[in-house]
């Protein structure tokens, strides 16, 4: 099985770009870098550098300091815990003033050469990886090499000039290598769903159950059909000519039996009455309350009203005077006259009284 990689070039992408750097100790990370080749090795990609260092051809540097240079990126990569499989670079350029390295170069960018090196020696699927670089050309040499790209634009020398039509249009762009991680889990998810619809929608599709078209052939089913038509069509006739005086009897012996179901029916009629006549009593009840108490009312009026008497008259009259009269021993006490006159209006109040009672005891007994 092929294995998968990520390309990345150098300056501008994993250290910072000054120019062309010519000593170990200009090599600078750029800030998430080191983090971003973690995060893409445990996504199961070999991390590789493709870089053009035209500077040994106009020679800033030569390869011995070069390696050196690549030394430390390993080293300040190694610290930080990501570390990278190989570093290819084309020491190449047309208009270099060493006559060893002053040519044209299949490894150059826009060119695929490294890439492509890289695939053979490494057995990468091109298809299946990607090139990330922050110039027009990182992104022609992943196109031509049949990489999806990823350009970076912040910090970069070329962004300025982006976007021109002879340029090449990378696939996706991103401002650093944090983000072009993302793009890339971004795609690995998209590119799962795929997987799974697809994989899922071919399972129902075996709908080849119409074939079994030869629903036409039971057409001969429609003879016996009107066969046994013709059958009951005897029958019927004969039936009504050889039992119609039957029909009736059987009939009144079954409507009967019939009748008995609505009878069944209605006997819960009968009991919902007797139902009814059962939960009457409460109502029963409350209409004899109601006349008993009439009763008393008409009792007590005819007590009050109904036995009427000239003697009753008589002796509610006395009993008023009755304290009339104790009133006016009252008064006479308060004034200190006669004890006589006292004594004569407390004996007239007690005759009074006793004539009242008198009165009321005779009107009892009657």
């Amino acid at each position: 099985m092929s294995n998968k990689a990520i390309f990345l070039d150098r300056d501008g992408t994993l250290i910072e770009d000054p120019g062309y750097i010519n000593h170990p100790d200009q090599v600078k990370l750029l800030e998430g870098a080191a983090e971003a080749l973690i995060e893409l090795r445990a996504m199961g990609y070999k991390l590789i550098v493709v870089t053009n260092q035209s500077a040994v051809a106009r020679g800033i540097v030569n390869e011995k300091d070069l390696v050196e240079i690549h030394n430390r990126l390993r080293q300040l990569l190694t610290e930080r815990g990501a570390y990278l499989d190989e570093i290819y670079y084309c020491p190449y350029h047309p208009d270099g003033v060493i006559p060893k390295y002053r040519k044209e170069s299949d490894w150059r960018k826009p060119n695929p050469g490294m890439l492509l090196a890289a695939a053979d020696e490494m057995d990468i699927d091109l298809s299946q990886s990607w090139n990330i670089g922050d110039s027009s050309r990182d992104i022609e040499a992943g196109l031509q090499a049949g990489c999806k790209t990823i350009l970076v634009t912040r910090l970069s020398r070329y962004k300025t000039t982006y976007g021109r039509p002879d340029e090449a249009k990378p696939d996706y762009t991103s401002v650093n290598m944090k983000e072009a991680v993302n793009i890339i889990k971004q795609y690995h998810r998209s590119s799962n769903e795929v997987r799974i619809q697809t994989q899922s929608t071919p399972e129902p599709e075996p709908e080849p159950v119409p074939e079994p078209e030869p629903a036409p052939e039971p057409k001969p089913a429609p003879e016996p059909e009107t066969k046994p038509a013709k059958k009951l069509k005897t029958k019927s006739a004969k039936k009504p000519k050889t039992k119609p005086a039957k029909k009736p009897k059987t009939k009144p012996a079954q409507k009967p039996k019939t009748k008995s179901a609505p009878e069944t029916t209605q006997q819960p009629n009968h009991t919902q009455a007797d139902h009814a006549e059962q939960d009457n009593p409460p109502m029963g009840n409350e209409q004899l309350l109601n006349n008993i108490l009439v009763q008393l009312k008409g009792m007590q009026r005819a007590d009050m009203f109904g036995e009427f008497s000239f003697m009753r008259l008589i002796a509610g009259i006395l009993q008023i005077i009755v304290p009339f009269c104790l009133l006016i021993t009252i008064v006479l006490l308060m004034r200190q006259t006669g004890t006589d006159t006292i004594l004569i209006g407390l004996g007239f109040a007690m005759v009074l009284q006793m004539m009242s009672l008198t009165l009321y005891i005779m009107q009892g007994r009657k």
